[in-house]
């Protein structure tokens, strides 16, 4: 069993290196392999990261969103599942720019959007779970 890491700390370091803002802020957060710990990286952070953060023994990047295909195919699974009939419009919707506030303008017309946040919620967690175990590294709530 790996060192403990809480799932409430993680996610706001996996939202912090998926943000839209990531790229252009240099977003990073790394889980120490010893201690649990997220050392978070970037622009507005004060703290210093430790020196041998890039020791991938010690330490190991929070994955970002696009790592874990949470993205257009997650959505297109939900609209299978939830609302089978918009596949159509959903798939033109990502044949253009702006495709998710589309999709979140339709989700809001079908009374559909607080399922998509608990099943995106519930797929983001469930990745973390897996990269986890994959990591040697025990998610406790």
């Amino acid at each position: 069993m790996g060192v403990t890491v809480h799932l409430d700390e993680l996610l706001a370091a996996y939202d912090w290196v998926s943000g839209s803002e990531a790229t252009v802020l240099s977003c990073e957060a790394y889980v120490s392999r010893v201690t649990g710990e997220i050392h978070w990286i970037g622009e507005g952070i004060d703290e210093e990261p430790p020196e041998d953060i890039d020791d991938g023994s010690l330490y190991i990047a929070v994955p970002q969103k696009s790592d874990f295909d949470l993205g257009r195919s997650l959505v297109l699974r939900f609209v299978e599942e939830q609302i089978p009939n918009s596949i159509e419009s959903v798939y033109e919707f990502f044949r253009r720019r702006g495709a998710y506030a589309k999709f979140k303008a339709l989700l809001d017309r079908v009374g559909q959007l607080d399922a998509w946040y608990q099943y995106e919620q519930a797929a983001t967690e469930e990745a973390l779970r897996n990269w986890c175990e994959e990591n040697d590294l025990t998610l406790v709530p």
